[in-house]
């Protein structure tokens, strides 16, 4: 299958990259625009593949992504491209709104105008990926279905809830084969350090603060990235056009939970942080747990019901999360030139979202 591949050069968007690559199962053009997220890093592996092929530059660009479409000819479109950080989005909304809504706009009218040009072949695929986000926030109980009103919190949330909507509504309105999963929290190789799970790592080997905000008893359901690109691909060759589905890991954990299980996991590798790294392997990292203000409007919890793409697909997550933290902690250790290089281009761990004036 050939794919064009949006947003190819970010976190889960590499991760997909390299598993429809390494599994022989396509080609891939990716058009990534490199944002702080984005680093040809990330896809260096294929660098060298008559399979792959890499483009600087923006989903908004309508004249770009029609020239790519016309030269490629994709079967599928699979869209990654979005800015992903509520507290960046607390920040500044701006280019939220930008690329995941605007941006969308503009790649679904030129992917219509394909799709129509080439006698709408029923093969073709234009799958979207969303969060459990734009659900909003549950209780203790229940969890998200595809039927679930959206309530989004966040202006990211809020954002994707719009761009999910024009999706659907292009298949609605046009017939555009198209496609959306709503993915709860992933984690694993190539995510940037300003998400908890490599920021808390990464300051654990320093000996530093590893800020939790509010109580640490905020919930979410955790997918690991190889298990969600797994489902991405179900959808995509054997989902049903027009169709919404969740995937989730099955997996909730408090935010304190999952850093104390993370934080065991680093204490199985510290023969690997002995012989790879001059990290002082004697630090107590669950000590290192510091609470911070709490992030404005910061969803309670989040809990994902797969129970549609398990029954109508037969995908379900392989990883449980002590494996996948492991297979995590393995990776970063084997990565920290990767780590300080994407560091050096984002934040450099200052805290973002607690913009003046806004209460939660």
């Amino acid at each position: 299958m050939k794919f064009l591949v949006t947003g190819g050069a970010g976190f889960i968007g590499s991760n997909f990259v390299h598993t429809v690559l390494a599994g022989k199962l396509g080609s891939v053009w990716v058009l990534d625009k490199l944002t702080y997220a984005g680093h040809r890093s990330n896809l260096s592996a294929w660098e060298q593949d008559d399979r792959f092929k890499f483009v600087e530059g923006d989903i908004g660009d309508r004249e770009l992504v029609r020239s790519l479409l016309a030269e490629y000819q994709p079967e599928a479109i699979v869209n990654f491209a979005a800015e992903s950080h509520v507290d960046r989005s607390i920040d500044g909304a701006d280019v939220f709104i930008l690329t995941n809504i605007n941006g969308t706009f503009a790649l679904l009218d030129e992917a219509l105008k394909y799709w129509q040009d080439r006698g709408r072949p029923s093969g073709f695929r234009f799958h979207h990926i969303s969060t459990d986000e734009v659900y909003g926030s549950l209780r203790s109980s229940g969890s998200f279905s595809e039927a679930t009103p959206f309530a989004p919190n966040s202006p990211y949330a809020a954002s994707k809830a719009s761009s999910d909507h024009l999706v659907r509504a292009y298949h609605v309105t046009h017939g555009l084969p198209t496609s959306i999963t709503n993915c709860s929290n992933n984690y694993g190789p190539y995510q940037l350090p300003e998400k908890l799970i490599p920021l808390a790592l990464l300051n654990a080997l320093e000996g530093k603060p590893v800020p939790v905000y509010g109580d640490g008893q905020n919930i979410r359901d955790w997918l690991y990235v190889e298990d969600h690109c797994a489902a991405i691909l179900e959808v995509i060759s054997r989902g049903k056009p027009g169709e919404t589905y969740n995937v989730g890991g099955d997996c909730e954990r408090t935010n304190l939970d999952l850093l104390h299980a993370l934080f065991e996991a680093l204490k199985d590798a510290k023969d690997i942080v002995r012989e790879q790294t001059d990290f002082d392997t004697g630090i107590d990292y669950h000590s290192l747990i510091t609470f911070v203000a709490d992030r404005p409007g910061h969803d309670r919890r989040y809990a994902v019901d797969s129970s549609k793409i398990r029954n109508d697909l037969g995908w379900t997550p392989q990883l449980a999360l002590e494996a996948g933290l492991r297979s995590t902690v393995e990776w970063y250790l084997a990565n920290l030139d990767w780590c300080r290089e994407v560091k050096a281009d984002s934040s450099s761990g200052r805290r973002l979202g607690l913009r003046e004036g806004v209460t939660s």
